[in-house]
This record gives structure tokens, sequence and C-alpha cells, in this order.
């Protein structure tokens, strides 16, 4: 019962909006999916069973209503190398088989991914990281629309560097119609906002290119979008403890892939529509999706960034909006692609333009020499390594980057303050994190030769953050006993003493003042 609640909650504040920016995505997702499933070596088919399959069933169930999930070409670039592996391994005709028991497997992933609540570490990305996604996000989308300008690219990544390009009135033409598209996509919701201006960009191209009977690329030059009702069958791959382990390292990435881009996603739409969505519900959503189109014979996928963009822009908020594109589509495949074949490229690669300049954070630019250097380094990086690699190697490179910055600026902020008492002993107060970056200070501290025989460390102002400064405080504790020397360990919290086996009996611990607080330790490590 809770489930339909939410569903009805969220289905759809706008119908008429919902239901047309679905159009306009499904319209736009006919050449992505076609093209990435040639990259990763498949039937086009299999590409657009699987952006209707995933769009359907995230758009049902997932955790970010109005974001556009399918065929992703983060993915493809990867499939493409299961695909070849295994038509070499196991026989001809056998790559795709592999894919789809792969995507299912890629799907359990996921789910349990979800199911285990770890989409809250998408918390652990930083802003520079998630800047540099977007903007090497766009950059890929930009560099992905070239092919379409080209006669013939050769195969691979950067296969448009060497295409060759149309030219005379065929390349005047596309680039009118392209520009046409992008004019009236940015100045129709200055008149009215009653239809999505990247439909009636995508219209107005297409019953010009069609009226005038212009010699341009169209979809059905790409291929043929015609087909059936996708099937339910189970991948035809042994069952067997050596198939396992062939599509398990590949299922593993593809489900880091389709994680990290899904949950990044979810984050830039929360910013843009001033929502939040549910990052778990999300991972269970994708898994489910990725499960069921393996079943299905469709290449798995993950949130789109650009359709979601399309979506969100064209005015798509509720749920409806993705099932509608994903039905849409379907329909496209059984009954209307002569109609859609018929849609000119150019219109398509114009709307894939304005989600480019939308996508880009513009103002990056003007932040250079506004923050920290380590974060425009960081900003840049995952930016570049998001356009020479993909997704998952740069959000990971961004954040360990990110995390080893912070550990050396944390390093730098220990340090002590050290006054005699009336006693005669000496107490150092320390102040700032200890941790595995900042051990070699925190020893450089104490001056155990020339301190008098009573020692007293307060560590109010401090915290003990990891197993590694258990051990370098157990250590002190011992070359101090082995100089005669006695050491008072103050404000550390229970936990702490509990752990310090080697200080025993020298630990006093003011119980009232203790702060309680947790440290991150494996004792069996």
């Amino acid at each position: 019962m809770l489930f339909f609640k939410e569903f009805a909650q969220t289905f759809s504040p706008n119908i008429k909006n919902d239901v047309l920016s679905g159009l306009t995505v499904a319209l736009a997702l006919v050449p992505e999916a076609v093209a990435f499933a040639f990259v990763a070596g498949v039937h086009p088919l299999v590409g657009l069973y699987a952006a209707f399959m995933v769009g359907l069933i995230t758009a049902c169930i997932g955790g970010r209503p109005g974001m556009i999930s399918g065929a992703a070409g983060a993915l493809a670039v990867v499939m493409v190398a299961l695909v070849a592996e295994a038509e070499r391994d196991f026989g001809s005709g056998m790559g795709p088989q592999y894919l789809f028991a792969a995507v299912v497997l890629m799907g359990v992933i996921q789910v349990t991914f979800g199911a285990m609540k770890l989409g809250k570490f998408i918390r652990l990305v930083p802003y520079p990281v998630m800047l540099g996604f977007v903007n090497g996000l766009a950059i890929v989308i930009f560099l992905a629309q070239l092919p379409q300008l080209q006669v013939s690219t050769p195969e691979g990544k950067w296969g448009w560097l060497s295409g060759e390009w149309f030219s005379g009135m065929q390349l005047w033409i596309m680039l009118g119609l392209i520009a046409l598209t992008m004019f009236i996509t940015i100045n129709l919701p200055k008149l009215t906002k009653a239809v999505p201006s990247a439909l009636a960009g995508i219209l107005v191209a297409s019953l010009i290119a069609f009226g005038l009977d212009l010699d341009t690329k169209t979809v059905g030059d790409l291929a043929s979008i015609a087909g059936g009702l996708p099937e339910i069958a189970v991948p035809n791959v042994p069952f067997t403890f050596e198939t396992l382990m062939f599509i398990l390292p590949y299922s593993i990435i593809f489900a880091a892939i389709g994680l990290i881009e899904s949950l990044l996603t979810v984050t830039v739409i929360d910013e843009m529509t001033n929502t939040r969505g549910r990052g778990n519900k999300e991972c269970v959503a994708q898994g489910v999706a990725n499960v069921a189109t393996g079943f299905i014979g469709g290449m798995g996928g993950c949130a789109m960034i650009g359709q979601s963009m399309i979506n969100v822009s064209s005015g798509g908020r509720g749920r409806l909006s993705g099932i509608a594109a994903a039905l849409f589509l379907l329909s496209f495949i059984l009954f209307a692609s002569p109609l859609i074949e018929q849609i000119p490229i150019a219109a398509l690669v114009g709307v894939m333009f304005m989600v480019v300049i939308g996508t880009f954070e513009w103002a990056s630019f003007r932040m250079i020499g506004k923050i920290p250097k380590h974060d425009l380094f960081v900003l840049v990086l995952v930016t570049v390594v998001t356009v020479l690699t993909d997704l998952a190697i740069a959000v990971i490179i961004g954040v360990i980057v990110s995390a080893l910055v912070f550990a050396w600026k944390a390093a730098q902020r220990i340090n002590s303050r050290s006054q005699m008492q009336p006693d005669g002993a000496k107490l150092y107060k320390l102040d700032g994190p200890v941790f595995f970056g900042s051990i070699s200070a925190f020893r450089d501290i104490f001056d155990i030769e020339n301190d008098p025989q009573k020692v007293l460390v307060d560590f109010a102002d401090s915290r003990v953050w990891d197993h590694s400064a258990l051990e370098a405080i157990d250590t002190l504790a011992e070359r101090y006993a082995e100089a005669g020397k006695e050491l008072h360990l103050l404000h550390l919290s229970a936990e702490c003493r509990q752990l310090l086996k080697k200080a025993g009996n020298q630990c006093d611990v003011n119980v009232i003042e203790d702060p309680n607080y947790k440290v991150a330790v494996d004792e069996l490590a």
C-alpha cells in the first residue's frame, strides 16, 4: 500500500507536460540507443529494448521521478570488450548471450548494493568532482554528436578524428537544421510553454526537411528501428562456474559505472528541481531494471544525464514522463518506425547540442582564481579523465585525489601547547585530529628524553580517528615506560582507553568530561 501511495503522489504534477516531455525524450532516445548498440557490437534493437525496459521500470519504482534511464554510452564502451571476448572464446553469435547474462548479474549486484543502503556513499563525492562529472559528460555528449556530421566514421571512441566529413550543400543543410532546432529550442519558451521547445524544434525541422525533400541524413540511415515486442528468454549460456567467472568482472564494472552515473545524475536533477531523490531506492530500481532487461535481450543501462536534462527542461517532473518516454519508444518500434526513420538526424543533434549547453557548468570558468587550487585541479582532472576514459574511473580518481588532499590538509592541523604544572608535571594540550596522516607530526610533539618524570596529554581538543592513531598512542606510552616516566592520557574516550592495551593502567581518563565518540578501527587487522 505504501508503494502505491508514493507512486500516486509522484506520478505527475502536470500530465500534459509529462507526456509531451516524454515524447521529446523518446525521439532523442532513438538515435542514441541505436548508436550505443553499434558501439557495444550488438543489433540496434538490443539497444532500443534496453532503453524501453530500463526506462519503464526505473520510472515506475525508481527513487528520482523525472530522471530518464536507458542504454548508456558509458556502459556501451565497456560492453564491446565482453562481446568481442565472448565471440572469440565461445564462438560466433555467443557475444550477445554472454552480454545478457552479465547484465542480469549486474542487476543483482545493483539490487544488493541498494538493499544494503550503500547509496549514501555518494555523499562522499566532493563538489569539484560533481562539476568535473557534468562538464566531462557535456563534452562527451558533444563529441558523440560529431560522427553524425560525417559520411563515414572509423570505429572507436576517437574515430571521428579521422572520419570523412560532409561537404558542400549537404553539410550546410545539416548545419542549418541544427541551427534552426537550437533557435526554436532557445526562443519558443519566450512566446509559449504550452509545448516543449525541443519537441517543437524537432517537428519543425522534420517538416521542413520532408516538405522540401532535403538531402539530409535521417534516423533511417542509421538502422531500421522496426521490430516486435521483446520476448522473454533466459540467456543462452552454460550455467557453470566458468561462465560465472567470465562474466563476473564485467558485471562488477557494469554495476559500478551504472550506479555512479545514476547516483550522480540523481544529485544533478535534485539541484535542478530543488527536490531530493532517494539514492538507495534508485539503486534497487536500476538493478531490477537490468535483471529484466537481460531476460528480454537488452544491453542494460543506467541513468542518462542528457536525456534527463531534456526531460526536466521540457517540463517533465513526475514518473509519468519516464513512463511516457518508454511507451512512446516501444510504439515507435512496433508501429511508427516509418515515420520516426524520416526524422532528420540534424534535428536531434540540435537538441543534444542544447543539452550540452545546459549541462556544462559555465560558472566553473568564473571559479578560476576564486577557489582553492587543489579543488580546481580536481575539477579539471575529473573532466579530462571522463572524456579520455570513462565516468566511473574519473569519479573514483577524483574522490581519491580529494581524499588525499583532505588528509594532507588535516595532517597539518595538529599542534600542541605545553605547560608545566605546579606539581612539576608537564602538560601537552593537543589540538587537531590524530590519524594516519598526522602520526609523524604527533610523534614530533613529544620530547621524551627531556620531559619530566610525569607527563600529561590532554585530548580534550583532539580526536582519535583511526587504528593508526591508536597504535601511535600505544607506542608513545611504551617509549615513556621504557624511559621510566609516567604518562597520563586525559579526556580520551572510553572506547579508545579500552583499545589501548599496551598503555594499561597508565591511562588516566576523566569519565565525566570524556567526549562520546567512536573510532573507526578493525581490531583484527
